[in-house]
């Protein structure tokens, strides 16, 4: 697509820069960024505005989560309920305003049926934007997003899946933390500016982590620089998930979530998060210790492909409904099942006893036992 083909709002206009909304195009608008302590302790600040309460602010939001696990579902499905209004994650209460989605990874067809199958029959509302192209931020998309938002004042989120389209590339001379940083300077900018939440779609690494926020791709310089960071994870072949969720502004919080494919849509479960897809989590742990028992949560983890925290947490909550057994070191095994400590060592030989016949010969040898001997075949029992 040629720049003359791209949408209204998403056309450069050669030579602005971003602005905040109401001041003229081209024309930058001076922020105070000093002050005493007296004079910013008697400010006055509006509240923290959200798009989604307790999960998104405003600020700039990182998304990430493995490929396909359903980050684009829940984009798309968060960008629909603060555009149409009603509840978010199908639980919670929303304000509604214009959003802005870039869909920098499908195509319209793919949008549409994605956005028929969410709506289910309801009609599409109107505050809300896609397009399936944009610039990269440094040539040309972050004034494009700044345009959009002008025209659109009160604008709740803006979300961009995925953030690799659109970061542009590493200027030379920088290390990998501080490029990876300054990637995410352009579009945090577009979000203190214009006090909306940007959401920037994300993967995950490859090889897992303890740590939710380390196993965003890239350096620690992504998470560093977003107001907010979100991981969401799903075990393959399940339906539910977790959604990870530590921020500025956000409280550090972790929200049980379950994915309906025949609608396309993620719902917020009410139940600690620990209690996600135990009957998926729990059989596979079983299985697993039946092959391998006296095993740490670590090394079941691995072994069935989950989380660790998943994991971890599932295998506490099996041991204290009795469904497992866990010893001293952390190591869990089903019930009935040996654990190394129990496991008896090679008896005891007895010393025989004395009498009045081996006395003196068979002292300090063993004495056996008369055997009886085998009966003959008239004497057997019928």
């Amino acid at each position: 697509m040629t720049s003359n083909e791209r949408p209204a709002h998403l056309r450069l206009v050669s030579g602005d820069a971003v602005h905040a909304p109401g001041s003229q195009a081209g024309a930058a608008v001076p922020f105070r960024s000093s002050w005493t302590a007296d004079e910013l302790m008697a400010m006055t600040f509006p509240e923290t505005k959200w798009a989604i309460p307790g999960v998104i602010a405003e600020g700039l939001n990182l998304l990430a989560g493995p490929p396909k696990v359903g980050k684009s579902w829940l984009s798309l499905g968060t960008a629909i309920a603060v555009a149409g209004g009603g509840k978010a994650l199908e639980a919670i209460e929303v304000e509604r305003g214009p959003v802005l989605y870039l869909a920098l990874e499908d195509t319209p067809r793919r949008l549409q049926s994605r956005m028929r199958k969410i709506l289910g029959g309801k009609p599409a509302p109107r505050d809300l934007t896609l397009s399936t192209a944009c610039p990269a931020l440094p040539q040309g998309g972050e004034e494009a997003i700044a345009r959009w938002l002008e025209r659109n004042v009160g604008a709740r989120m803006v979300v961009i899946d995925v953030f690799a389209k659109v970061r542009g590339t590493t200027p030379p001379g920088l290390s990998a933390y501080d490029a990876d940083y300054t990637a995410m300077g352009r579009a945090k900018r577009l979000a203190d500016t214009f006090g909306v939440a940007v959401v920037l779609v994300h993967h995950v690494r490859k090889m897992g982590s303890d740590d939710f926020l380390e196993q965003v791709s890239g350096t620690n310089g992504l998470a560093g620089a977003a107001d907010a960071t979100l991981v969401l994870k799903r075990a393959r072949g399940t339906a539910d998930g977790v959604l990870h969720v530590t921020g500025r502004d956000v409280e550090e919080a972790e929200y049980a979530m379950s994915f309906q494919p025949a609608a396309g849509v993620w719902h917020l479960i009410d139940g600690a998060p620990e209690d996600l897809a135990l009957s998926d989590t729990r059989a596979a742990i079983v299985r697993h210790l039946r092959q391998q028992p006296n095993s740490p949560p670590k090394a079941i983890a691995e072994a069935v492909a989950m989380s660790y925290e998943t994991v971890k947490k599932a295998c506490k909550r099996m041991a204290v409904d009795g469904l497992l057994c866990v010893d001293a070191a952390g190591r869990y095994r089903l019930p009935g099942t040996e654990s190394p400590e129990s496991v008896p060592g090679v008896p005891h030989v007895p010393e025989p006893l004395p009498t009045s016949t081996n006395a003196a010969d068979q002292e300090g040898h063993l004495t056996l036992r008369d055997v009886p001997g085998v009966p003959d075949k008239e004497n057997r029992p019928s």
